[in-house]
């Protein structure tokens, strides 16, 4: 199925308050440029989404980014954002847009935005309560003051105050429409959107969303991600079952057993390379198997389970990861793994680029794999970031 819906980033601002010589969603912060990190959260979404990245017109024929849509932006904030909306899949449903300089959102605030869109068909914007005290400022009276200084006013209730974060969300017709008919420059999309006399709603935001705006806050960034860096391994655990079938051949691990009962399944029932994607995905953080080839696609039908473990490591290497080593349990009676060990590890060694351990074990007769009626597979993986 074609992905229902976009996440446009916005990345083609000059950045003059950073004083950076490049724009600001290609300056570096700890070896990853800022446009490049805020990728890492749509990457990792569990659900396949149209990605269009909005960069400077000067970037255009220098940047390439694999299964991204990339335009020119405008001279404002708001033509950037048309550019990137006059480029969606006509299956798009919902659009979400998201600032390039907020490269720290995690991704549980995208799918956040993402259900509430659907669920409401209303605008939905992620925002923090203001915890600030704000006051209002007397323009008149300081214009009297020296230069610098400026008279306080009145103090501003701040409970029905938010700072607004992105992304923020909407269904794709309305928002296409509240663009169409915008008069002026307003300071983001929900304005848009509700000058056109849309409905707008309010979800929690997150801490990590903060934007990239000046010197300070790149180097709160390097400080952020460097904290980040000091733990990089990541673990992941995945769990495949098949029952025996005995109409189908045997593969396992990415090897065909001759004379053995075959696996169900709507491809090879490989359950052992399942179990390694599995464990890839938990750790990377992009979800599990079924969520992402879904099982009962029809392009995986048969399939064995070497394709299923290059589009698992392609899905991983994309969101920064690189694996270290994998550890997998077979439970069964049958087939006798012990025989072909060795050549099962140096085969799905080299499918994985990275070591590959297998044991094997009986149930007792406990259990559906005791009584010989399938396979059970564990498997866990390291991982780590690459950046």
């Amino acid at each position: 199925m074609p992905p229902s819906t976009a996440v446009i980033i916005v990345a083609a601002g000059a950045g003059s308050r950073l004083g950076a010589a490049t724009p600001k969603a290609f300056v570096d912060v700890s070896g990853r440029s800022i446009l490049e990190h805020s990728l890492q959260a749509v990457y990792a979404l569990d659900v396949e989404v149209q990605v269009i990245v909005v960069i400077p017109a000067s970037h255009l024929a220098e940047t390439r980014l694999d299964g991204v849509t990339v335009v020119a932006g405008g001279a404002t904030r708001q033509q950037s954002v048309a550019a990137g909306l006059a480029v969606l899949d006509e299956s798009i449903v919902t659009v979400l847009v998201h600032d390039a300089a907020r490269c720290f959102t995690p991704t549980t605030q995208f799918e956040r935005v993402i259900a509430a869109v659907e669920t409401t068909g209303a605008g939905v914007i992620p925002a923090l309560p203001v915890t600030d005290t704000i006051k209002r400022t007397d323009a008149a009276a300081s214009a009297q003051r020296a230069p610098g200084f400026r008279r306080a006013g009145d103090t501003i209730d701040r409970s029905q105050l938010v700072s607004v974060q992105t992304p923020q969300g909407f269904p794709r017709t309305r928002l296409v429409d509240a663009y169409a008919a915008a008069a002026v420059d307003y300071t983001d999309d929900a304005a848009v959107y509700s000058a056109a006399g849309q409905e707008v709603s309010i979800v929690d935001g997150d801490a990590a969303a903060f934007k990239i705006t000046t010197a300070w806050d790149l180097r709160r960034a390097e400080s952020l991600f460097g904290h980040r860096g000091q733990s990089r391994g990541r673990v992941g655990t995945g769990i495949d079952v098949h029952a025996f079938d005995d109409a189908s051949p045997l593969w396992l691990g990415g090897l065909h057993w001759p004379g053995e009962r075959g696996l169900s399944g709507h491809s090879d029932g490989d359950a052992l390379c399942h179990a390694i994607c599995d464990a890839l995905l938990s750790a990377a953080g992009l979800g599990d198997l079924g969520s992402r080839f879904g099982t009962a696609d029809p392009q995986f039908e048969d399939a064995h389970g070497e394709v299923f473990l290059e589009e698992t490591l392609s899905l991983v290497e994309a969101a920064g990861f690189s694996v270290d080593n994998v550890s997998v349990q077979v439970v069964a009676n049958t087939p006798k793994v012990g025989p072909r060990r060795e050549e099962l590890e140096v085969h799905l060694s080299g499918l994985v680029g990275a070591p590959v351990s297998v044991a094997a074990t009986t149930s007792d007769g406990l259990g559906f794999t005791g009584r010989g009626e399938g396979v059970a597979v564990i498997a866990t993986a390291l991982v780590h970031a690459t950046q």
